[in-house]
């Protein structure tokens, strides 16, 4: 009998606190999270110091991207600390020169600006480049890796819905790696 009473009040102290397990005692999810922890982006630093008078269309470029997708974010570098993307101003045609995802060197050429192009979207483009993506040409205005072929009216300096995706899939489980996919040859774009 005494085994029974014991049962049972064990029983009716685990029903009890069930309330308490389940609900806030637990720790849940942040709101607006259904797919569980999101991996953070990955943290890719250029070095403007050398794109001269396109700084602010570089930094633009890179807040563009920032605002268009989650796996990369790219800031500028701090002093002394060594950056993953190196962006230069020349006379050249504008062109990206990729060593691995993430990484490289970006020139904005001044021949392109000196023909009409915008150079926020020449920033944009090189730097998508640098996230892994290929020139698209011909292509439409709202290509942005359309690049040149877009014509000198188009300054449309954002991703489409297919080139951000391509991008995060890029990027899909390299967040926190300082160098997610190394490549053996680098690979020059010229746009």
């Amino acid at each position: 009998m005494h085994v029974r009473t014991l049962t049972g009040t064990l029983a009716a102290a685990l029903l009890m606190s069930l309330p308490l397990l389940s609900g806030e005692a637990v720790a849940a999810d942040p709101p607006g999270d259904a797919a569980g922890s999101l991996a953070a982006a990955r943290v890719l630093t250029y070095d403007a110091s050398g794109s001269a008078e396109f700084r602010s269309a570089v930094d633009r470029g890179a807040a563009i991207w920032n605002e268009s997708v989650e796996g990369a974010e790219l800031r500028p570098a701090s002093a002394g600390q060594r950056a993953n993307i190196r962006i230069l101003a020349d006379d050249g045609w504008p062109r990206a020169l990729t060593t691995s995802l993430g990484n490289g060197t970006v020139w904005i050429g001044r021949e392109a600006v000196d023909e009409g192009y915008n150079t926020v979207r020449i920033s944009s483009h090189e730097l998508g480049h640098i996230l892994g993506l290929p020139d698209r040409k011909p292509g439409p205005c709202s290509s942005l890796m359309s690049g040149s072929s877009a014509g000198v009216s188009c300054t449309n300096p954002y991703p489409n819905a297919a080139e951000k995706a391509e991008v995060e899939d890029n990027f899909a489980g390299a967040a926190g790696s300082p160098s997610a996919v190394a490549g053996p040859v680098p690979v020059l774009i010229e746009d």
